[in-house]
């Protein structure tokens, strides 16, 4: 009898390893509609970022606004291809429609305009640093809303993780701006 036991426990195993390899092995994670909503929303962000951040980079006269610059530039190129291949894997636009009603009530709030660029690169010295810095502190503020949208709605739980690792840095870098903001 326990022979037998261990033959259908076998048979069992080997079965479900086919069933399991016939799928990909391991089931992924279910999404849902907020998880994209923070990717998309997050690619957005960092670009746009990145754009303040790269001629903060080269123009800002402080060496430590330039530095922050830096860092959130290096994390923005380390989160994107992960958040960019999310989307990608789940079949889903790295941008969202215009018309998208998901996103209705978020609009313009999280997105720097045009004229924020331009007049930006109009700026010279002290002058550019005050403007770069708030540029990026409200770059940043917009990030960190959609990121605790994402910790408390995502079910993604790479998503979630990512949110909460970002976080921490975000919140270190938003306080060293502000410093610099009131120096």
């Amino acid at each position: 009898m326990t022979m037998r036991f261990t033959g259908r426990r076998a048979a069992l195993a080997v079965l479900l390893a086919s069933v399991l390899a016939g799928c990909g092995g391991e089931p992924e994670a279910a999404y849902n509609e907020t998880d994209v909503m923070f990717l998309q929303m997050g690619l957005a962000q960092n670009a746009e970022g990145d754009r303040v951040a790269r001629l903060t980079e080269m123009r800002a006269a402080n060496p430590e606004i330039r530095a922050v610059a830096e860092e959130l530039r290096t994390a923005w190129r380390a989160e994107t291809p992960m958040m960019r291949g999310w989307l990608q894997d789940w079949g889903k636009p790295l941008e969202v429609a215009p018309d998208e009603g998901l996103h209705a009530g978020h609009g313009a709030l999280h997105a720097l305009r045009e004229e924020d660029f331009t007049g930006l690169a109009e700026f010279q010295g002290s002058e550019f640093d005050r403007a770069a810095v708030a540029l990026l502190l409200g770059n940043l503020h917009n990030g960190m809303e959609t990121i605790r949208m994402q910790v408390e709605k995502g079910s993604y739980p790479q998503a979630v993780d990512l949110a909460e690792d970002v976080t921490a840095a975000r919140q270190g870098q938003i306080q060293r701006l502000l410093a610099l903001s009131a120096g």
